[in-house]
């Protein structure tokens, strides 16, 4: 049986198993959820050897500045591209669906989270100025600046480097073969991770919120459907089905764990295994998208701005939307890939027209049912940038040589 079937049954029979524990969410959430944490707990684990050494082995085989510059531009107007789409559809879509019309929700708090960081300290604070502690502290996006660097002196040094280029070569095969090892244990932990999340959200406590959760679903389908599809039929060498059958079990466990990190290590494996992404495509593209290509958290904003608006009877003009637009793009860079980002992100959304922050309240309670849609299509849009730039990469050398 093929791991993404596995993955599916498990989390059906997680569901199917919550449903049926409505009334003994302290069970589930004690005995149950451990279990999903322990696979969470292996896949961080993985993620910043994984990454590392992938990058200083992609960055040392390319040996060419210029390609790597080449492809960095790219892989960031791309993300920056779909991003700003997403954000737009979900303005859109509430527009058109206004969930939050006519709808009274009680406030029992006033939510109180993290500000995105400002877009400027988020490029300063790519250098890492100790890249041990980026490393223990997984900070992606210095650890990929530093790997790169790295990566870089090797190829510049040469055959006196060649030692070094090997040990890394031969780490990341290592780091490969435990991702597959924690992969095999996939169906337990989405199942252990969907049982507390169906036990704690039944149906009467989504029920006056179907509305928002049905058109965030609608429109993660919709990007998936009108972006993606289009990219990958007009652009690439993979047919639909051949993409979506492959990048499956990296989409089941980003369903489950709300981790664009988390997912990293199966998105690196189904891209490269399944849909024919070179490693050092892969390796420099996916860790990047894990970090600040945010189109299902982008779509999000867009919906619960409105969403907030609509509840307190608030006409935003066309102006006031296209800074949420403007501002959903640009917040989203920098966000980290971890569960929650989402209401991160919208704290500086609504502060940037004027919103009031208790609206964030109304929708934190079912941020996890709308944060596994917004994960799901984040690493969607990861693996299809990393099929793009692969082969237009190929065509480039293919047309240099």
């Amino acid at each position: 049986m093929r791991l993404a079937t596995k993955i599916l049954i498990g989390l059906i029979a997680g569901v199917v198993v919550g449903l049926f524990m409505q009334g003994l969410q302290d069970i589930a959430v004690s005995y149950i959820k451990p279990f999903g944490d322990l696979f969470i707990r292996l896949i961080m684990m993985i993620i910043v050897p994984l990454v590392f050494s992938s990058l200083v082995v992609g960055a040392a085989s390319t040996g060419d500045v210029k390609k790597l510059s080449r492809m960095g531009s790219k892989t960031i107007a791309f993300y920056l591209a779909t991003t700003a789409f997403a954000v737009s559809m979900g303005v859109l879509l509430a527009n058109i669906f206004k969930p939050g019309k006519g709808l009274s929700l009680p406030v029992d708090a006033v939510y109180t989270g993290r500000e995105a960081p400002p877009l400027i300290d988020v490029l300063v604070n790519i250098i890492p100025r100790n890249p041990f502690q980026a490393v223990t502290e997984g900070s992606m996006l210095q650890i990929i600046v530093f790997a790169l660097f790295i990566g870089v002196a090797i190829s510049l040094v040469g055959k006196k480097a060649d030692s070094v280029k090997n040990f890394f070569d031969g780490f990341a095969e290592i780091m490969y073969r435990i991702t597959g090892m924690v992969m095999q244990l996939a169906p337990y932990g989405v199942f252990a991770l969907i049982v507390p999340v169906v036990a704690m959200n039944g149906p009467s406590v989504l029920f006056p919120l179907g509305k928002v959760i049905g058109i965030m679903y609608m429109g993660a389908i919709l990007h998936a459907l009108i972006v993606y599809s289009f990219i990958i039929k007009g652009f690439t060498n993979l047919t639909l089905p051949e993409f979506y059958k492959g990048i499956l079990p990296a989409q089941l466990i980003a369903f489950s764990t709300c981790s664009s990190g988390a997912t990293l290590p199966a998105t690196m494996k189904c891209t490269q295994e399944n849909l024919g992404v070179s490693r050092e495509t892969a390796s420099f593209v996916l860790p990047l998208g894990a970090t600040i290509n945010m189109d299902g958290s982008a779509l999000y904003q867009g919906i619960a701005a409105l969403f907030v608006a609509q509840v307190y009877a608030l006409d935003l003009s066309l102006g006031q939307q296209l800074v949420i637009v403007l501002t959903g793009t640009l917040a989203s860079i920098g966000a980290a890939g971890v569960p929650g980002a989402g209401l991160i992100i919208l704290t500086t959304v609504l502060a940037s027209v004027g919103l009031p922050m208790e609206g964030i309240a109304l929708i934190a309670g079912i941020d996890r049912i709308l944060d596994m849609a917004r994960t799901t299509l984040n690493i969607t849009g990861d693996a299809v940038a990393s099929v793009f730039i692969d082969t237009t990469e190929a065509k480039y050398s293919a047309k240099s040589s």
